[in-house]
């Protein structure tokens, strides 16, 4: 055991060595302050060389450091950019072929004739009735024109795709049908009516389905079914509804935009060319969205998908491409070229008929007519009153898609003196 001599002897050993430390630490501490000393001493002599604070110079540091990185971000960034002008077309086509693979469909021009095959002549003479009674009904009843003259077939007539298929599925019902009479004829028509109606609900509610979009008001389905006896220079709106849809929803998932707005804004963006009303089939959409209550972005979509509105989102953006791709690739859209010159012609003969016109000019595919008045004939407000006149009686005489706009152009020049050219 320790004794304690050996005791004290330790506590000496640790009272000399504690010395030697608190020692040690006073002359580390003497040195610190020699050193802070000297620091700001040549802080000083710095700041009389370069004529700065610590604080001025620290900012110049910072700045320069800034600049010295800005550069380099500017450099990486004109990298990047050069990188994705050289990808970019290639990369933009790969997104729209790839659009238009998920997007194909079968596609059939549609017209304005209906074909019904009949077994024989005999019953045609069932269709045609005593004196023509039957056909006489089965016209007035469909609001459709029949054609009997070519063998085997009857042809059905109409702008109006909703009553040519009433009448195709009335005229098909008949010919099963032993009692052709005029009272039995406005029996099946009428029938056939309240068919659609619901075929209708049960078309807009798969179309929605197809392109994922549920929970839609109950009286939208059958608009939306309605697309599907409705056609546009041949192409099918239903199909064209369908295929831009999910041309549109491939775009927006690969360039990361929201893909819910473009899916209903592509669903709903030719809407209004199956309502009543005066205007625009992009104003009668818009007012019926607004009149549901849907998204403002959505009802921006529909909205500038014609640019009649400029574009506020990348999501409208998409619905206007996607549009453009389904309608104007081969084969979707169709009429006969004579046709169409001679529609323009009627078109601006129309307005040349009028007094005070001295010319008139047709663009947009005929959706705009331009027309040149005389100054000297007419003054400003029956220039107006003019355009209006106009538009009313193309509208009615000419089966032109969507709404004519007419441009009356009136310009008065006086020049004084007028100048002699030698």
């Amino acid at each position: 055991m320790a004794t304690q001599q050996d005791v004290i002897d330790l506590e000496k050993k640790l009272l000399d060595r504690q010395e030697k430390l608190e020692a040690k630490l006073e002359s580390l501490a003497k040195e610190k302050a020699e050193v802070e000393k000297k620091r700001q001493e040549y802080v000083k002599k710095l700041e009389g060389a370069s004529h700065l604070t610590t604080e001025e110079a620290r900012e110049q540091l910072l700045k320069e450091t800034e600049k010295d990185a800005a550069a380099m971000m500017a450099k990486i960034i004109r990298e990047r950019a050069d990188e994705a002008k050289a990808t970019a077309d290639a990369k933009a086509q790969e997104i729209i072929l790839d659009s238009l693979k998920h997007g194909a469909l079968q596609f059939v021009p549609e017209y304005t004739v209906s074909v019904v095959k009949v077994a024989d002549e005999e019953m045609k003479g069932r269709i045609i009735g005593k004196e023509g009674r039957n056909i006489r009904a089965f016209e007035q009843a469909t609001g459709v024109d029949v054609d009997l003259d070519e063998e085997g077939i009857i042809r059905l007539s109409s702008f109006d795709q909703v009553r040519r298929e009433v009448a195709r599925r009335s005229l098909e019902k008949l010919l099963k049908d032993t009692r052709v009479q005029p009272f039995r004829i406005e029996e099946i028509v009428n029938q056939t009516r309240e068919e659609l109606e619901r075929i209708m609900f049960q078309e807009g509610e798969k179309l929605a389905n197809e392109v994922h979009v549920y929970s839609l008001p109950a009286d939208l389905y059958p608009l939306l079914g309605r697309m599907k006896f409705r056609t546009s220079y041949g192409q099918n709106l239903l199909v064209h509804t369908l295929e831009e849809t999910k041309i549109g929803v491939h775009i927006a998932q690969e360039i990361g935009a929201n893909v819910d707005i473009v899916r209903i804004g592509c669903l709903f963006h030719d809407i209004g060319k199956i309502l009543e009303g005066d205007g625009s089939h992009v104003k009668l959409g818009v007012e019926l969205l607004k009149r549901y209550n849907f998204p403002d972005p959505v009802v921006n979509a529909v909205w500038e998908h014609h640019e009649d509105k400029p574009f506020s989102s990348v999501e409208s953006v998409i619905v206007h491409i996607a549009d453009a791709i389904s309608a104007a690739r081969p084969g979707a859209r169709y009429e006969d070229l004579e046709k169409y010159g001679q529609r323009l012609t009627e078109m601006e003969q129309i307005a040349k008929n009028y007094e005070g016109v001295e010319d008139a000019y047709a663009f947009e595919a005929g959706r705009e007519l331009r027309v040149i008045i005389n100054p000297g004939k007419l003054d400003d407000a029956q220039t107006v009153l003019l355009s209006r006149k106009i538009q009313e009686e193309v509208s009615k005489a000419l089966a032109v898609p969507g709404e004519v706009k007419v441009t009356a152009i009136r310009e008065f020049r006086s020049i004084y003196p007028e100048t002699t050219v030698v």
